[in-house]
């Protein structure tokens, strides 16, 4: 892990270096924007990272702002590198919204580039409480040893360290904070909260139509977190299954849900050892458990391989971290997204 993010951070230097070059004479990005070019002049702009957060703006701010999402939609989130023409769109914006984990090491260099003084800046993090990111019983590790690409200099230096930079280095990943704290309802509330609230100081002038918007969304995002909670009372068991990523703690935890999935949400790793496909085929044996997740846009090889050895269904649990070309094209939102999660989480619990 460590050695891919530096691979990002040196990139998003790179790219710094290229757009003092490019930002007087480039305005057009590859940026989502769900307005046309012709009216974007006239709209507040705001420029989100990811889904989520793009999708609250659109909720919120209606026809009254423009909103850009920097990931295109079927790429890999946690590998994302900002393009030239990214750099531009954020620089120009009124309102920039990302996550403010590890992954986006890529921001700060950005806005250490350019004159953010006059843009409205929200942090998801900020927004909540966070948790560190942890690893339960069988889960793979973060994968930080397969970040030096095996490289035998590399390793014989790492023996090399002494006890206290082992626990040292073993600490700082322990506390390392969960970034998807949008996979809970409650944590959705405040994050669009405060997007509100920084929509009304950019533009005071639609505040009421913004008051409007998010009033009614967030009596969407309650109704979604008591059908969650109906789903989660009324269940047989409260353990699941992914044989992936798991980048629900947020989710887990507002409804006391226990898990066991292949790795970490932030990892790495996209394939697991023989030995954590081996343990989680025994949980979901010993326990019973009818469905083993996914996530959106993984292979899936890890799930399909404890499906056949169990019996067990294959499930979509949707992070939102991302979305498909074709969700996104059919008008997928979080909301959407989330209500296919307590079909399916209803399924895995009974």
């Amino acid at each position: 892990m460590k050695f891919f993010k530096k691979r990002k951070y040196f990139s998003s230097i790179l790219i710094v270096f290229c757009f003092s070059f490019l930002v007087t004479g480039c305005g057009t990005s590859n940026s989502h924007n769900n307005l046309s070019p012709e009216t974007s002049d006239q709209k507040i702009t705001a420029v989100a990272t990811i889904f989520p957060q793009y999708d609250f703006l659109r909720q919120i701010g209606g026809d009254y702002i423009d909103v850009h999402m920097l990931l295109s939609p079927g790429a890999e989130s946690h590998s994302f590198e900002p393009t030239p023409g990214d750099m531009i769109t954020v620089s120009e914006c009124d309102l920039f919204v990302y996550v403010g984990g590890d992954s986006d090491a890529w921001v700060e260099t950005i806005l250490d580039s350019t004159d953010a003084s006059s843009m409205e800046i929200v942090t998801l993090m900020d927004c909540v409480d966070t948790v560190a990111e942890e690893t339960v019983d069988g889960m793979e590790s973060h994968g930080h040893s397969h970040d030096h690409e095996d490289s035998d200099h590399e390793a014989s230096e790492q023996e090399e360290l002494d006890s206290d930079d082992a626990d040292e280095h073993e600490h700082e990943h322990e506390e390392e904070q969960d970034e998807h704290v949008w996979t809970s309802p409650a944590n959705a509330i405040r994050i669009v909260q405060k997007l509100f609230d920084a929509l009304c100081r950019i533009d005071p002038e639609h505040a009421e139509e913004y008051e409007k918007n998010t009033e009614a969304y967030i009596s969407q995002l309650m109704e979604l977190d008591s059908e969650f909670r109906n789903v989660v009372d009324n269940a047989d068991r409260d353990t699941i299954i992914c044989g992936d990523r798991f980048p629900f703690r947020y989710l887990a935890d507002a409804y006391g849900l226990d898990y066991y999935a292949a790795f970490p949400g932030c990892s790495s790793e996209s394939e697991a050892s023989a030995k954590t496909i081996s343990f989680l085929i025994d949980k979901v044996n010993e326990e019973q458990i009818p469905v083993v997740f996914h996530t959106e846009l993984s292979n899936e090889k890890m799930t399909d391989c404890i499906c056949e050895a169990t019996g067990a269904k294959k499930l979509l649990l949707h992070s939102c971290h991302n979305l498909s070309k074709d969700d996104f094209e059919n008008g997928a939102t979080y909301l959407s997204l989330m209500e296919q999660n307590v079909a399916a989480l209803k399924e895995a619990l009974n």
